[in-house]
């Protein structure tokens, strides 16, 4: 086991499951610029690193993620063009972050309780699934202060039906866990006494499969979701000639046949 504690970010190595603790309980772990740069750093370190497979993210205290940090975002105005510039750089870092989670070789799964508001729930619309606990409230309430959620609007329109997101958008309102999980916003809602074991749980489910596969999936599972249907069966065909020339598919389905463990090289 590997465990890092950093100021703002705790990483803990279990096996091949990178456990990340979003650590600034007292700031409902925003994502502040210190935030964004220590996940940021993190990612892709995890990124370069074939000994990892799974990564969860959660969050200490008692919220997941409330989105982006107010003050910080109030003390940009002070600049002489009022806070474009840093506006446009804080988007587009938090941007770069959430395209780094999806097209990281490993899948992410969010561990969410408490509250995902905003950004918050931007990023667990963007992990590749997501457990939440019982209790947990989803929202993407920037106008409630007179800010639309454009950028969380991307990740949200993307997992759940659009005139649900659109609702959330313009009303403010919060989603329940059981409504998220209807909505296919997060994989399913456990007590929060469970959160930690069935996050795992899943998590060591995944880690268990053949990495070089589950690599090639989650690349081909985003790059053919924005294709006609016509050109993503075409392009999911190439990937799967490239995955039965594996040499750990071949192994994996001679087992199969064989009716015995596959004898797999990683």
């Amino acid at each position: 086991m590997r465990e890092d504690k950093m100021a703002i970010l705790e990483r803990c190595d279990t096996g091949a499951i990178a456990q990340l603790t979003m650590n600034a309980p007292e700031r409902l772990n925003c994502l502040s610029d210190e935030m964004l740069a220590a996940l940021q750093s993190e990612l892709d370190q995890i990124a370069a690193d074939p000994k990892i497979r799974v990564v969860t993210l959660a969050g200490a205290g008692k919220a997941f993620c409330a989105g982006h940090d107010l003050k910080q975002m109030t003390a940009g105005r002070t600049s002489d063009d009022k806070g474009r510039s840093y506006f446009a750089d804080l988007f587009q870092r938090c941007s770069n972050l959430m395209l780094t989670i999806q097209s990281l070789p490993q899948p992410v799964i969010a561990q969410v309780h408490g509250i995902a508001t905003a950004a918050g729930c931007q990023l667990v619309a963007t992990c590749d699934m997501a457990i939440a606990a019982e209790g947990t409230r989803f929202g993407v309430n920037g106008i409630n202060i007179g800010l639309f959620c454009s950028t969380p609007m991307v990740a949200l329109s993307r997992n759940i039906p659009r005139k649900k997101a659109f609702e959330m958008l313009t009303t403010g309102q919060f989603l329940t866990a059981t409504e998220a999980e209807a909505a296919g916003l997060v994989n399913r809602v456990v007590t929060p006494e469970l959160l930690d074991q069935e996050t795992l749980k899943l998590a060591e489910t995944v880690a268990g499969k053949l990495g070089s596969v589950v690599k090639i999936g989650k690349e081909a599972f985003y790059k053919q979701a924005t294709m006609p249907t016509e050109q993503a069966y075409d392009y999911a065909a190439d990937v799967m000639v490239q995955n039965m020339l594996f040499q750990d598919t071949e192994e994996g389905i001679q087992a199969f046949l064989d009716k015995r463990a596959p004898n797999w090289s990683q």
